[in-house]
């Protein structure tokens, strides 16, 4: 899972601390889940948005993010080799997750072997504007990204998605990804929030603290609230996160 694992396995110690589920990004998820009885959380992480009312069966590539998980049914395992017989799910759903994935095209056709309708939520590297945390302080946060994530249109082709639905981060959003903080800048600063985002995590230091100390010094001087002010009277922003929905319809 382009090492993946090993990401969550350097940072999933504090992982649950800062990436709480966001109750609006649930309700969106859960209505595209639908009435599904059974759910494979492929990429499972800590069960952020797992339905709490389904049989869910948790796949986890990281040994340390699969004991932060409370569900009953775990399994370590990559999204390329599924350990499921065909059609043995209702839903599979996917979080924030193909982009770690080896090999994305046999992952989502794992997905598609395994479940009658998939469930994915990612971002698209095309989308602008750009978050501006890398747009203008740490670039290299970009050109990671565009890199390992897919384009949206590849998924949705891969899938045979009937749905692609816009998220907006809300300006209070409480699971702590990358563009979370988007009207927060000063919760850039924070190590700790900074540790739960694999990007800034498999960044080297010197490709990030500069840009930090440079953010650290525009809100002290003022200089981003002139460069971002507007963005203080915004309640959410696009930023290319998309819910993808393919196979079957509810029931």
């Amino acid at each position: 899972m382009r090492g993946g694992h090993q990401a969550y396995d350097r940072i999933g110690a504090g992982y649950a601390a800062v990436r709480l589920p966001d109750p609006r990004l649930a309700a969106m998820i859960a209505r595209a889940i639908g009435d599904a009885e059974t759910v494979v959380n492929v990429g499972a992480g800590a069960g952020s948005y797992e339905p709490p009312d389904r049989a869910v069966v948790a796949l986890e590539p990281s040994s340390v993010m699969l004991a932060q998980h409370g569900g009953s049914r775990r399994v370590q395992g990559a999204a390329e080799h599924l350990p499921f017989a065909d059609a043995t799910f209702d839903v599979a759903l996917a979080v924030l997750t193909v982009h770690h994935w080896e090999d994305l095209d046999q992952g989502l056709a794992e997905l598609r072997r395994v479940s009658r309708r998939q469930v994915i939520f990612t971002w698209d590297p095309d989308h602008r504007p750009q978050l501006w945390i890398a747009a203008d302080y740490v670039p290299a946060i970009h050109a990671m990204e565009a890199a390992r994530f897919a384009y949206v249109p590849h998924v949705v082709a891969a899938l045979g998605a009937h749905t692609v639905s816009t998220f907006e981060i809300p300006h209070d959003f409480t699971d702590g990804f990358q563009a979370a903080f988007w009207r927060r800048p000063e919760m850039y600063l924070d190590p700790k929030v900074r540790s739960a985002s694999s990007t800034f995590a498999s960044l080297p230091p010197d490709e990030v603290e500069p840009g930090i100390e440079r953010l650290r010094s525009d809100l002290e001087s003022g200089e981003w609230r002139r460069k971002y002010g507007d963005l203080l009277s915004r309640e959410s922003v696009d930023y290319g996160y998309r819910l993808i929905v393919a196979g079957e319809s509810h029931r």
